[in-house]
């Protein structure tokens, strides 16, 4: 599920949801930016506390990190998780393009 620049795209993601369960989304904004719309089912991390939280995380999944509208948080998020050898995608279009 690998793409050229490391981000997946919003149809594409939610086609593989339908059909895969091993894909965990992770919110990277904060506990506020959360709360007030995320993707259903996503998991909110803020990108601060994500290497840390990430240490528990199954090494089998593959995950998808999110913000508002895809871009600078996420990709450093989705980053991060490769850096620490997950399978990883920033989210294009972010919570925001999920929603409109």
């Amino acid at each position: 599920m690998k793409t050229e620049n490391n981000c997946i795209e919003l149809n594409t993601l939610k086609n593989k949801l339908k059909s895969k369960n091993e894909i965990v989304i992770i919110d990277v904004r904060s506990n506020e930016e959360y709360n007030e719309k995320h993707i259903p089912n996503a998991i909110n991390i803020p990108l601060d506390k994500l290497e840390n939280e990430a240490k528990t995380f199954d090494k089998n999944k593959f995950y998808v990190t999110a913000c508002g509208k895809g871009g600078s948080r996420s990709a450093a998020g989705a980053e991060k998780l490769r850096q620490m050898k997950f399978k990883a995608l920033w989210l294009g279009g972010g919570t925001f393009g999920w929603f409109y």
